[in-house]
């Protein structure tokens, strides 16, 4: 194993001019698209046709066709490949599930992917029906599938593909916890990434293949992780955690590409902004000697292919009459943020658990509880439709009600930070409670200052007290890491769509004021 070395670019130029045996590659990647065909507004959320003419709109899939032509044209060997969760995040994918995805990933012409855990939100059944339908491979090294029948030689672990009279070996990789954040069954057995990568790394090598790419639906710093620990990885392709990497911008969380020791890392935040273009030659033994790019912004200033905008326009017309309907108003923009939903105490976030407390809390429910993974959007000021509610609230998640002890309720908390700097979808937000964190404390005392609120007062929760609690579906039945809740008393998971719960409560608060009261706090 070898030491952790991030450095830019710059620090990995290796002498000049390229030898004859050089090989020049450009890996064009995407990650994390969650269904976004349509442009998106600068906030990730739905834009209008109106803002879209107006140059305020990115992303969408027509532009990554006029992009993906011109980059093709500016390299005479190029690879197409995704890191991950193309499925969920519109009512695109709700209607169509991966029917309409792998329509549109062969239109792209994709040479491989790997899977995400939003592959998995419909089960097995679903994810085989999209393998079948693609004309690439599918991949996933850290999973044993020998036991789902559905998916039994179906995926491969990694493949090799032949580019410009080279072999490159290209290698899937799944979030190790897809079975507590997705629904993948339980014939499906999850293994750890640095492990499963090097066992493929080692075979294609054996084979001869001296180029090898890591596609990796794990998130930046296992990416790091999985560089670090192994050897023979010469890219990463990344996804998971949304992550923007870049040589110019001041928001990117490192460069473009990060290094580890002699591995590239690259990922392009997601929903079809970016279009990452990395640039790699390889000396004759497989070596990277340069590697150099930037995630290409999908705004304006790229063009839309009109055959692309019909199709939408075709496959959204049995949507327009639920997207359209105006349910409600805001005063300003309801903030859905991941990286501010996932760390902090954010707008949205109070929104949703607020309207769930308020819709039970006739049935003694004092404490809500929200999965920030769950909120996949914010809602921009002014007229609120169903269609923005709903890619807030995609995953058709129902109001669950039970009935834990304060201690369950703080081990949950505990669970909730655990993957804070990894910006886990687990991190709560709350109503009815509130509580502070400290992430430098060691695990099983980070969660401090805990209160429960009783009418207009507050008090410290009472570790031996039961209490009636509200989340979605997905948390009761141990989503997310909430083990501690799976047993829990007075359980009933069938109460109404969540979406549908919150729409209704942006409604009776009309115009809604997003606000944060200091219900939760960072030390």
């Amino acid at each position: 194993m070898h030491r952790t070395l991030l450095c830019t670019v710059a620090a990995l130029g290796l002498g000049s001019g390229m030898a004859q045996a050089d090989y020049a590659l450009t890996i064009l990647h995407t990650n994390d698209f969650h269904d976004r065909y349509e442009p998106i507004s600068s906030s990730d959320g739905p834009c209008s046709a109106e803002d879209n003419g107006a140059g305020e709109c990115f992303g969408g899939s027509a532009r990554l066709v006029t992009a993906l032509a011109e980059a093709r044209a500016r390299s005479n060997n190029s690879i197409l490949v995704d890191g991950g969760d193309q499925f969920q995040g519109t009512l695109f994918y709700t209607h169509y599930k991966g029917v309409m995805t792998a329509e549109f990933m062969n239109k792209l012409g994709y040479d491989a992917m790997t899977v995400g855990n939003h592959e998995f939100d419909d089960g097995p059944e679903v994810l085989k029906g999209f393998v079948e339908a693609v004309k690439f491979p599918v991949l996933m090294s850290n999973a044993d599938i020998s036991g789902e029948p559905l998916l039994k030689d179906k995926i491969q672990k990694s493949v090799v593909i032949e580019r410009g009279g080279e072999k490159i070996g290209l290698i899937g990789l799944t979030p190790l916890d897809t079975p507590e954040i997705a629904s993948p069954g339980k014939n499906v057995v999850f293994t750890d990434p640095v492990q499963a990568v090097q066992g493929e790394v080692d075979r294609l090598t054996g084979e001869g293949v001296n180029k090898i790419i890591v596609l990796s639906h794990s998130g930046y710093l296992v990416d790091q992780r999985v560089a670090e620990g192994t050897t023979g990885v010469d890219v990463i392709v990344g996804g998971h955690d949304n992550t923007y990497l870049s040589n110019t911008s001041p928001d990117a969380k490192g460069p473009y590409p990060t290094m580890v020791g002699k591995t590239a890392i690259v990922q392009a935040y997601a929903y079809g902004k970016f279009l990452g273009e990395l640039n790699v030659t390889f000396d004759d033994a497989g070596e990277v000697i340069s590697a150099t790019g930037e995630p290409l912004i999908m705004d304006q200033a790229v063009a839309e292919d009109a055959p692309t905008v019909e199709r939408i326009a075709e496959l959204a017309v049995p949507l327009d009459e639920i997207r359209s309907k105006v349910v409600a108003e805001t005063a300003a923009e309801i903030d859905g943020n991941r990286d501010n939903c996932r760390q902090v105490e954010c707008t949205m976030g109070n929104l949703v658990a607020d309207a769930s407390l308020a819709r039970v809390a006739d049935q003694g429910v004092v404490i809500a509880l929200v999965n920030s993974g769950g909120l996949r959007a914010s809602i921009d000021a002014g007229e609120v439709t169903m269609g923005e509610v709903l890619t807030v609230l995609p995953f058709q998640n129902t109001l669950s009600t039970f009935e834990v002890s304060g201690e369950t309720v703080l081990a949950a908390l505990e669970n909730a930070v655990s993957q804070y700097e990894e910006k886990g979808g687990r991190f709560l937000q709350v109503a009815g409670l509130r509580y502070a964190f400290d992430i430098a404390q060691p695990v099983g005392s980070r969660i401090s200052d805990v209160e429960v609120r009783a009418g207009e007062a507050w008090g410290p929760i009472d570790g031996a007290a039961k209490y009636l609690v509200v989340a979605n579906n997905y948390v009761r039945q141990g989503g997310d890491g909430f083990s501690v809740f799976v047993d829990a008393d007075k359980a009933y998971d069938y109460g109404p769509d969540l979406a549908d719960v919150v729409a209704e409560y942006i409604a009776a608060n009309a115009p809604y004021k997003p606000y944060l009261d200091g219900r939760i706090v960072k030390k």
